[in-house]
């Protein structure tokens, strides 16, 4: 039944794997409203020492779309127990995960279920609770968080355009705005409404505590998305983690910084090239 849940998952998730076989598993895993493409300038860094995947959440990229269950993904646990059915589809062992945006907590969510499957944790702008409450800053009100999803409930492909660039940052660079906004409007409106809903509304803070792997806290400067103080919450959260502030602005470093974002991946990883 191996062969059998392999080829589901990879149907389901659609699983790109490259670089060496036999080494060390690293795994990609890409934000809201996104694809495996947005790890094109950093994942093939890493195809000579490492087997490398990238894959897509359902409902994104290439993802099987008769997948998508209200239900299985009302939280971002459904989300973490595919990346756990995925590596173990893929018999990965020692798991690098390095998850960008909310798939940094969908990582964290992961390891802290099963953390013997993971060796180290990369979050990349984590935010584990976006709305601002008692003695915690989220970076956003809980009205504003509304107002945004109601927006994006009644005019998707506009909200698209209009906060695309605003979570990208780098207006003097548009065209890093323009590709997330195309793919904002590639994935189905459906599944973007209803994960928009889990993310800008979930509260994962007291999960940081369970997630025992060390982990990479990576940060950007201006993020809207996830300010420097939900950066150095979760660093203080979590119980074994090393803390990076980027030069990078903006929420996609992966995108805007590829070589300051490789770099202190690699550092972390004991990396030399």
């Amino acid at each position: 039944s191996g062969l059998t849940n392999a080829q589901t998952e990879s149907a389901r998730n659609a699983p790109n794997v490259t670089g060496q076989a036999d080494k060390q598993p690293i795994v990609f895993a890409h934000g809201f409203g996104c694809d495996s493409n947005m790890w094109r300038f950093i994942a093939p860094r890493y195809e000579h020492m490492f087997k490398v995947i990238t894959f897509d959440h359902v409902g994104h990229g290439r993802s099987d779309p008769s997948a998508f269950d209200v239900q299985r993904y009302s939280s971002l646990a459904g989300y973490a127990t595919d990346v756990v059915e995925l590596c173990r589809a893929l018999e990965l062992e020692d798991v690098i995960f390095v998850g960008h945006s909310v798939s940094a907590m969908i990582g964290g969510l992961a390891a802290a279920r099963e953390p013997e499957l993971f060796d180290k944790l990369v979050m990349v702008g984590p935010s584990p609770r976006y709305i601002d409450s008692a003695g915690y800053v989220g970076g956003f009100a809980e009205a504003d968080i509304v107002d945004m999803l109601d927006s994006l409930d009644s005019n998707y492909l506009g909200w698209s355009s209009s906060m695309a660039p605003m979570i990208v940052g780098n207006p003097d660079r548009p065209e890093l705005g323009a590709e997330l906004t195309a793919s904002f409007c590639r994935t189905d409106p459906t599944v973007a409404k209803h994960f928009a809903r889990v993310t800008f509304l979930s509260d994962n803070r007291d999960d940081l505590a369970k997630v025992s792997v060390p982990t990479l806290v990576l940060q950007c400067r201006s993020d809207v998305i996830a300010p420097v103080a939900v950066g150095m919450y979760v660093r203080d959260q979590l119980p074994n983690a090393t803390y990076r502030l980027l030069d990078a602005t903006g929420h996609c470093p992966n995108l805007s910084a590829p070589d300051e974002t490789a770099a202190a991946i690699d550092e972390f990883l004991g990396v030399t090239r």
